[in-house]
């Protein structure tokens, strides 16, 4: 006769073990958060609390909330009221936290209070991964990827935004005063009087909103970014990927290894483009890992010439497309690449195989740009149309560091699959962090708080991969032996 499997009598007394040892396995990931918070000197990572006080309730240890944090953010929980649930019933945190069970508001608490010492925690991860060899060298991928805040997108406001906000409320307040005069050209009546009082209602509301967009206003003007946020004030607009769209959040970069696609080293900023962080990326990269050189991958959003003379100076060997901002090749004329620089001469050979001389020196922006030309060459040149529309002659501007410059393009030209590379390498970290954020992304509010919640998602994803990589029990042995 067929059967189902049949549970077992929830009024059994044997219903579980005698010890919660016996439901938590030598493989299990718990094991690797207690074998990595005991390893941690509190005191040193800064943690508050660590000393006990004489009087009052007696506290929880910093371990114990740090142990619930790394477990819920290994397992997608990262509201401190879930946290505080699952504590209570989740027999893996029974094991974990000797059947503690803090409240939510100690759990926030502990992670608001504690930012500096969280973003440590992760640091302290990343060395031991270095000493176990898992970060013994190859190429470093930096990239960075908005993440959504708590503020809402109405509750952001920028210069566009707010005069498009304006003008809504403004055609609003003059389509109902065309419904009042055309209420008062009729009867009067109950119905109408009901109505005219309903309208007038909603022209005072958008008057009084008017009155407070334009308070908003004043304060949005007085920000360096001409923008503002009602509800977490540090996030900011910024344009994503999809044309056309954009998210109120903030600018996650991250340094990632080819080998194991870990997380070298990261920074939370509102700052809505990635041109002024390669260098400060790379340079922290490097500290990381502790090398004398270091290769980095990087897309074309990197792109700053001061930005590759400082990786230069530090030792660091960056590749990455450079944007085209001329319109010149679009519209079918020579661009710059088409002009070949001869540095025994110190002259540029045009494709009609003139030479443009140099000129002068000037500084720009606070960099030292130096000017090519050729007058009577371009005077009497027969291609010129296909070179410039002006009626003078076609300059050139170089960089006086312009060869560091060069040789970025002429690597990425040798290394065509290195995109790619940067592409298959970076993505992995960002799509696994977000999958596990969910639709919210960050849940706190201030930049140094979210901060401290990125820490812990950099942790749970680097602790995630080391697990795949090694195994648990490997890894709690490599915990234990360092």
């Amino acid at each position: 006769m067929s059967r189902f499997v049949e549970g077992v009598d929830r009024l059994q007394l044997s219903l579980l073990p005698e010890c919660l040892e016996d439901w938590v396995g030598e493989d299990n990931s718990a094991h690797v958060i207690e074998a990595f918070v005991d390893a941690l000197d509190f005191p040193t990572l800064g943690f508050s609390g660590v000393i006990a006080k004489g009087t009052g309730r007696p506290a929880y240890h910093p371990a114990v909330l740090l142990k619930l944090y790394i477990y819920g953010y290994l397992n997608r929980v990262q509201s401190s009221r879930r946290l505080e649930r699952e504590a209570g019933r989740n027999v893996e945190l029974m094991w974990l936290l000797g059947r503690l069970a803090p409240d939510h508001k100690t759990i926030a608490d502990f992670r608001k209070e504690n930012g500096a010492a969280l973003r440590k925690v992760c640091v302290r991860f990343v060395t031991l991964c270095r000493t176990m060899g898992l970060l013994s060298g190859g190429v470093v991928v930096i990239d960075g990827s908005k993440f959504k805040a708590v503020n809402n997108r109405d509750r952001n406001f920028t210069r566009a935004k707010m005069a498009r906000r304006l003008a809504q409320i403004e055609e609003n307040i003059a389509r109902y005063l065309n419904q009042l005069d055309t209420a008062d050209r009729q009867e009067p009546s109950d119905e109408i009087a009901m109505k005219v009082e309903h309208l007038k209602e909603k022209i005072a509301g958008l008057k009084q909103q008017m009155q407070r967009l334009a308070v908003l206003d004043a304060r949005m003007k007085a920000e360096p970014d001409q923008q503002i946020s009602l509800t977490d004030p540090d996030s900011c607009s910024m344009a994503t990927s999809g044309r056309g769209s954009g998210v109120v959040g903030y600018n996650v970069q991250v340094a990632v290894e080819s080998k194991h696609h870990l997380i070298v080293t990261h920074e939370v900023t509102n700052v809505g483009n990635d041109r002024a962080q390669l260098a400060p990326m790379a340079k922290a990269a490097k500290e990381t890992l502790e090398v004398e050189t270091l290769d980095v991958l990087a897309d074309r959003g990197y792109f700053d010439s001061e930005q590759i003379k400082q990786c230069v100076e530090a030792g660091v060997t960056v590749t990455l497309p450079k944007p085209q901002t001329s319109n010149a090749t679009a519209d079918g004329r020579f661009g710059k690449p088409d002009f070949v620089y001869l540095p025994d001469q110190d002259v540029y050979r045009c494709p009609a195989n003139q030479l443009l001389i140099y000129r002068y020196t000037t500084i720009e922006k606070g960099m030292e740009q130096r000017r090519y030309w050729a007058t009577a060459a371009c005077s009497s040149c027969q291609i010129k149309s296909k070179c410039t529309t002006s009626k003078e002659e076609r300059r050139l501007t170089r960089w006086a560091h312009e060869h560091l410059v060069e040789e970025v393009q002429r690597r990425l030209d040798a290394n065509p699959g290195a995109m790619r590379t940067r592409r298959e390498t970076v993505e992995h970290p960002f799509g696994t962090i977000k999958a596990r954020m969910g639709a919210t992304h960050f849940l706190m509010k201030r930049l140094p708080n979210v901060a401290a919640e990125m820490a812990l998602h950099v942790l749970a994803y680097n602790l995630t991969r080391v697990m795949n990589i090694i195994g648990r029990p490997a890894l709690v042995a490599a915990i234990r032996a360092g």
